[in-house]
């Protein structure tokens, strides 16, 4: 078997509780990664500027993956390679997301916009990436600076149909998946948590078998495909779960610090 020399994590519903928050085991799971000689990194549909709060007590020193790995940016989130939507995907899926009557969201790499304020998903936004939003009246000035459109809504079902209806109006033209059963991201084309996976064990100098993932969601599915071990939360759906090597428990249980006991275990068994 090939030892696992890579661990590249989600954030939300993975590393982090419901409340967003990173335990003090799941940071001391990250430093047995190190002790281990394993690097580990994080990637995320999150905006760059949420990811800065977990660089420094999980001591990441790789590049991380913002924008469901479409952004790769240094531990300074100084940008390494940053990918955008290309404006006329960008106009098609604000009118798939307005037929939809779904709340919606666009971020730039500096900015995260919205028409209202009071949207039924900003507060939890913004106590997940620790920022607040620009509210504007018209997203047109900034679809050639787009890094990420979100749709939001309570009703899950709804969301589902729409994500469907999304990837039949983008074709190739960006990507569109649900980060979590309320948020639908679209992304730059040819880019998701895969390719990320791809960049960071091609920097590494290291096959994709030795990479191990850690996720919960559809988006994390195409990170799964392309590492040698994959685990899913016990919060994840089952189809999720199918798709991985192995399962741990859910986020509320620790279920991060215990697939690192596993990658850990898996490597000392080879």
């Amino acid at each position: 078997m090939t030892r696992i020399a890579l661990v590249v994590s989600d954030v939300d519903g993975t590393l982090l509780t419901k409340d967003k928050t990173l335990t003090d085991a799941a940071r001391g799971a990250v430093r047995r990664l190190h002790d281990a000689g394993i690097g580990f990194t994080i990637t995320s549909s999150r905006p760059t500027i949420g990811m800065r709060f977990l660089i420094e007590p999980l001591q990441i020193t790789l590049p991380v993956g913002a924008f469901n790995g479409s952004s790769i940016v240094d531990p300074q989130l100084n940008p390494i390679e940053q990918h955008l939507i290309p404006p006329a995907a960008a106009r098609r899926s604000l009118n798939v997301l307005n037929e939809f009557g779904v709340d919606i969201w666009l971020f730039t790499n500096e900015l995260w916009l919205t028409r209202r304020g009071d949207g039924e998903y900003v507060p939890l936004e913004k106590r997940a990436i620790r920022a607040d939003p620009t509210v504007v009246g018209d997203f047109a000035p900034y679809l050639s600076a787009a890094c990420k459109i979100v749709g939001s809504s309570s009703d899950a079902a709804l969301l589902q149909r729409c994500e469907v209806a999304m990837r039949q109006a983008l074709g190739a033209q960006a990507t569109a998946v649900r980060s979590q059963a309320y948020y639908l991201d679209v992304t730059p084309p040819g880019c998701d948590k895969g390719t990320f996976v791809q960049a960071i064990a091609k920097r590494q100098g290291i096959s994709t078998d030795a990479v191990a993932t850690i996720g919960d969601m559809q988006n994390d599915l195409a990170m799964f495909r392309n590492s040698g071990m994959s685990i899913a939360m016990g919060n994840a759906t089952d189809d999720v779960k199918k798709a991985a090597t192995h399962v741990t428990a859910s986020n509320e249980n620790e279920g991060f610090a215990a697939a690192i006991d596993m990658i850990l275990k898996y490597n000392e068994a080879g």
